[in-house]
C-alpha cells in the first residue's frame, strides 16, 4: 500500500502530464468540472478542478461551496500510482472494477479523449 505522501506526488504528476496535452485538444474536449479522487485504501480524498486551462493541483481540502464534485475517481494507492505512471491501463482498470468513476456519459466520453 502506497503512503498519502506518494499518492500526492502522483497526482502533482497527472497536473503535469495533463498540462503537457495539447492547448486545441483541451479545449475541444474540456468543460470545467470540480473532480474527486477518493484514494479507499487510505480513506483519504483529494479535491481539484478541471478547466479549460488545465488541471488544477489537488489539495485534500474539500471545494469551500460544499457541493459534490461532479466526476467521481475511487481507486485504491498502488492503482493510483501505476495509473499515473503508464503501468495501468485506465479502461481495463475500470472493466476490471480497479477503479471507479462516477461521471456523467458526456464526461466520460471527454475524458476518455483526454486520457
Amino acid at each position: 500500500m502506497a503512503s498519502v505522501e506518494e499518492c500526492r506526488e502522483a497526482l502533482v504528476k497527472l497536473v503535469a502530464q495533463f498540462d503537457e496535452i495539447d492547448e486545441q485538444d483541451r479545449a475541444k474536449h474540456v468543460v470545467e468540472r470540480t473532480v474527486s479522487c477518493r484514494v479507499s485504501d487510505l480513506d483519504v480524498t483529494f479535491h481539484g478542478r478541471l478547466h479549460h486551462g488545465g488541471l488544477d493541483p489537488f489539495t485534500e481540502e474539500p471545494p469551500a461551496n460544499g457541493k459534490p464534485a461532479e466526476v467521481k475517481l475511487t481507486i485504491v494507492s498502488d492503482d493510483l500510482i501505476a495509473l499515473v505512471d503508464g503501468e495501468l491501463d485506465l479502461a481495463r482498470a475500470l472493466l476490471g472494477g480497479r477503479v471507479k468513476i462516477d461521471a456523467s456519459f458526456g464526461d466520460l466520453l471527454r475524458l476518455r479523449r483526454l486520457l
